[in-house]
């Protein structure tokens, strides 16, 4: 666990992506097997852990630590699974060190009943520092700014594979990826373990006007960014899957598409709820993601459409290699159920200027922004820049006023740095949404002060302050909730500004944000 422990340690505190790949990269070169699958497989998302909640933590904590103590302790650290690895009494005892592999088999194969006393006798057993990679390890809950395909990149660094050879069979091979390691040593190539695989999706990087001005429109085409999820439906050898981006299977939860699928061959779109012709808002189909089952009523009230914009392979040919014209000629030829899956729509332009105008007033409030894609490009795994772009629509902003605060994770532990904010509802203010970023890090020492200067009440790790500061907040989109007080749930709120300058009493009041529903 020492090196586990060390690795996540790093990687909380180095920022570069660059440094973290290398920090990645020597550990899976130095750790033997099979801890370096499991560290993968964490890092990845792919360790599947009897999960620990919160309060069996709180609980065993509470058996051995003061209960005042520790609730001081964790309102100063803020993080519960640091705040335990710091307080918890016991001293190891010298004797051989506990493996990551070790650890990953009491999370694996301990019964729900005897789970609370193995936690506590591991935790006995390990230094601060291992206690709190166990702790993550066993909540799930690593938050070192480490993705998925980070890992993988770090992995094909490791050895003479690229990371989109990796992509290509990884979705079929199980942690602690052992035949994985022997390829990447000269080993021979394991076989997709599963019929109609999951092949990796091609991503677009973001870009701005003055970065379009020097290309030439000609050699692009055009689509709208629709407010879905991306998803890749594969339909071979009898078997029908449907993968979210990053190759999770969600079929399950869209029985509609699933039968609709009926083809040879993988194509690439995003998933949305349309009622005739009309696509709903995002927070629809949030009503159906993560489900293992679907009732009738709710696949009637809430149908799913696939919105085709790439095709990968069909009928047994894989069309990846082929330029996106070609690519897009045989998705136009090919026959789809329209009731359920449909093509998006070439967007007709002559120039940057027309795109600039069909972004402004796009013909529904679901759509982001607009596509852009080299007419002569492949099919290119990964986010290669300059392929794809994505030019989304400005965020919308409101001037809220500073609520609550709690301390971060990570790097960020110690400072307030999680923000609940609101806006006035006549002479009251109603929380209307949190964010986490957007600051920099200066300003986080900013807010961090103020709001240790201005806490007039706390609620365990959580404090309320004097409501006297005013953020400037940005986000992509609005839905109705039921869940929220104030009847609106935001789309990735952040704060783009700290307003110094206004007064709390000139934020914006809920009419505001209802009437950008």
């Amino acid at each position: 666990m020492k090196a586990f422990a060390r690795l996540l340690e790093r990687l909380a505190f180095t920022a570069g992506r660059n440094a973290k790949l290398t920090i990645l990269s020597h550990y899976l070169e130095a750790t033997p097997d099979p801890d370096r699958g499991w560290a993968l497989a964490a890092l990845t998302g792919t360790l599947d852990l009897r999960q620990v909640s919160p309060s069996l933590l709180r609980r065993l904590a509470g058996e051995r630590v003061d209960e005042r103590l520790f609730a001081l302790s964790y309102d100063f650290v803020g993080d519960l699974a640091e705040t335990i690895a710091l307080i918890w009494p016991a001293v190891p005892a010298p004797g051989p060190e506990v493996s990551l592999s070790q650890a990953v088999g009491i999370l694996r194969e301990t019964g729900k009943l005897a789970l609370p006393a193995a936690i506590a006798a591991m935790l006995d057993r390990l230094t601060p520092p291992e206690r709190l990679a166990f702790l993550k390890l066993a909540t799930g809950n690593l938050r070192v700014g480490v993705s998925a395909r980070l890992a993988r990149i770090a992995l094909a660094q490791t050895g003479p594979r690229g990371v989109e050879e990796i992509e290509e069979i990884w979705h079929g091979l199980e942690p602690p990826y052992l035949p994985l390691f022997a390829w990447l040593s000269g080993g021979a190539r394991p076989e997709p373990a599963s019929a109609a695989p999951f092949r990796p999706v091609m991503l677009s990087t973001p870009v701005t006007p003055a970065e379009l001005a020097p290309l030439n429109p000609a050699d692009y085409l055009a689509e709208w960014k629709w407010d879905g999820i991306r998803v890749q439906a594969v339909a071979e050898g009898g078997l029908r899957r449907l993968y979210s981006r990053t190759g999770e299977e969600i079929g399950a939860a869209f029985p509609d598409i699933i039968e609709a699928m009926d083809f040879e061959g993988a194509v690439d779109g995003e998933l949305l709820i349309r009622r005739g012709t009309e696509v709903a808002p995002f927070a629809d189909l949030q009503r159906r993601l993560g489900r293992k089952t679907i009732g009738r009523v709710l696949l009637q009230s809430h149908p799913a459409t696939l919105r085709l914009y790439d095709i990968l392979t069909w009928e047994g040919a894989d069309l990846r290699p082929l330029p996106l014209t070609e690519r897009r000629a045989r998705l136009e030829a090919a026959r789809f159920p329209r009731e359920r899956i449909d093509l998006s729509p070439i967007l007709p332009f002559a120039a940057w200027e027309d795109i600039t105008r069909l972004r402004a007033a796009p013909p529904a409030p679901v759509i982001e922004g607009v596509m852009l894609k080299r007419r002569d490009t492949p099919y290119i795994a990964g986010r290669p820049r300059g392929p794809w772009f994505k030019w989304k629509r400005d965020p919308m902003v409101i001037d809220a006023v500073l609520l609550y605060a709690q301390s971060g994770h990570g790097k960020r532990s110690g400072f307030y740095s999680d923000f609940t904010f609101g806006l006035w509802d006549g002479a009251d203010l109603v929380p209307v949404g949190k964010a986490y970023f957007g600051f920099t890090d200066e300003e986080l020492r900013e807010l961090d002060r103020f709001v240790r200067k201005n806490t007039v009440q706390r609620f365990g790790p959580v404090r309320q302050v004097a409501p006297l500061l005013v953020v400037e907040v940005a986000f992509e989109g609005l839905n109705r909730s039921g869940r929220h007080r104030s009847g609106i749930a935001m789309r990735f709120p952040r704060i783009s500004r700290i307003r110094w300058d206004k007064p709390a009493a000139e934020a914006d009041h809920l009419e505001t944000l209802k009437a950008m529903l």
